[in-house]
């Protein structure tokens, strides 16, 4: 048998889901936490989904905006299951990034792993420091410069 050793819990979980801040439902999903930083050449999401299966994880990109849904969806038991404590919220999370101009949305990439889920968008091209060819009227030749 479990016992609680944090008496507030209870609490706290009873008011989540009279708020419905706990999960979310198709037509007012939750949020799920994320962190987003640049390396290099790539910006990069993670976002956090424990115990969602791969399959029930909806990507998309629509005019420079990012949309993540996912769900999660309850443990199969057999009828000779008593649940003792359920904690995990279930439900639907959703998160959208407005992508800017800079990045290539043609080429995300997305990989799945211990619950994390990881994008990867490369800079764009076009948004990357390059060199220019200058010519002068003096001189026919050409120099170079960093833009």
């Amino acid at each position: 048998m479990l016992m609680r050793t944090d008496p507030f819990r209870e609490f706290d979980r009873l008011a989540q889901q009279a708020l419905g801040t706990a999960a979310g439902t198709w037509s007012r999903p939750a949020a799920m936490p994320m962190d987003a930083y640049r390396r290099g050449d790539e910006f990069v999401v993670e976002f956090d989904l424990p115990g969602v299966d791969p399959s029930a994880i909806e990507l998309s990109v629509e005019r420079n905006v990012l949309t993540v849904k996912a769900e999660r969806r309850p443990t199969l038991r057999d009828e000779h299951v008593e649940m003792q404590v359920s904690e995990r919220p279930l439900g639907v999370y959703s998160r959208q990034l407005f992508l800017g101009d800079t990045l290539d949305t043609e080429h995300v990439h997305a990989d799945y792993h211990s619950g994390v889920l990881t994008l990867r968008i490369p800079v764009a091209e076009r948004a990357k420091p390059r060199t220019i060819a200058i010519s002068t009227a003096n001189d026919p030749g050409r120099r170079e410069i960093d833009a």
